[in-house]
């Protein structure tokens, strides 16, 4: 983070098919070795698994998949006088979405599946169904803000 001046913000174009700019950043964060053909397949692919097996427009799906995923809070480590303390803090809206994508994408390429567009909507529709490993991270995140809520004095 720059001390000079505010970071001009480059601005996300939406995606081709759904003209969606959360899909397109969620298409960014699957996308490695800046192949973004193989990312685009990927998630369109898993749509169409989506909308197969819902009979669900799988932007909704995926839309509400993200926001279950969402963290509100996050803690972080605060070293005050020789000790470490775990201080919960709020975490902004861009923020939340980028650990939710994150989240979303690590746990679906841990899962079982054969392919990476079966993995993707795995766990797209298990956390909009509010379960699986994304979803679970995110409780685990709010159950230890919640636990050191007496260090949140301690925030700057």
């Amino acid at each position: 983070m720059s001390r000079r001046r505010k970071v001009i913000e480059r601005k996300v174009l939406p995606d081709p098919k759904f003209k969606s700019v959360v899909l397109s950043k969620f298409i960014n964060s699957v996308m490695k070795d800046g192949k973004k053909s193989i990312a685009e397949k990927i998630v369109y692919n898993a749509f169409d698994i989506i909308e197969k097996k819902m009979n669900k427009d799988p932007l909704e799906v995926f839309i509400k998949a993200v926001d279950n995923v969402r963290p509100l809070v996050k803690v972080i480590s605060r070293r005050v006088g020789g000790s470490s303390y775990q201080v919960p803090l709020e975490v902004p809206k861009k923020v939340a979405q980028a650990l939710s994508f994150r989240w979303i994408i690590g746990y679906s390429r841990k899962r079982s599946e054969n392919t990476m567009e079966e993995r993707l909507a795995a766990e797209l529709m298990a956390a909009f169904k509010k379960e699986g490993a994304s979803i679970k991270k995110r409780e685990d995140t709010h159950k230890m803000a919640e636990a050191n809520k007496a260090f949140a004095h301690l925030r700057w």
